[in-house]
């Protein structure tokens, strides 16, 4: 049986996109998502909201795309891969590890005022300047 890795995410950005660039000069950007999910109690009627935070990496031409384009709060459609990091920590000698998403694609996605920055579509094609509703089937 074959593998599937695919991630899309809809969020805001919780920090400032950190674009650096590797020893071979290859753009490399770190930033941080937050999705949320709204749902009711069957029981009591409460609503209750949770929230995910994701730590996203973009590689080259995303990289500068999501550095020039994203900032915190912005909204966007990030398409990717799950990617997992396991190191040893100097300090404390202790075993670490993270899961975090390795951007294959990205979309800026409208704002309050049904907007978007004119910035290519990372994922191909520019984006165009109407709002666009973005349906999730699940």
């Amino acid at each position: 049986m074959s593998a599937f890795n695919k991630v899309i995410l809809l969020g805001n950005l919780t920090r400032d996109v950190e674009l650096k660039y590797s020893a071979s000069g290859k753009p490399v950007a770190h930033f941080g998502l937050a999705t949320n999910r709204k749902w009711t109690n069957k029981d009591t009627g409460e609503t209750t909201e949770d929230t995910c935070f994701v730590d996203l990496t973009a590689f080259g031409r995303t990289a500068e795309i999501a550095s020039e384009y994203l900032k915190k709060g912005s909204l966007a459609l990030i398409e990717g891969r799950l990617s997992f990091y396991a190191w040893t920590d100097e300090a404390s000698q202790q075993k670490r590890s993270k899961l975090s998403v390795t951007v294959e694609g990205l979309q800026l996605m409208p704002r309050g005022n049904g907007t978007r920055p004119a910035a290519p579509d990372v994922a191909g094609g520019e984006i165009a300047q109407e709002a666009v509703d973005v349906k999730v089937p699940f």
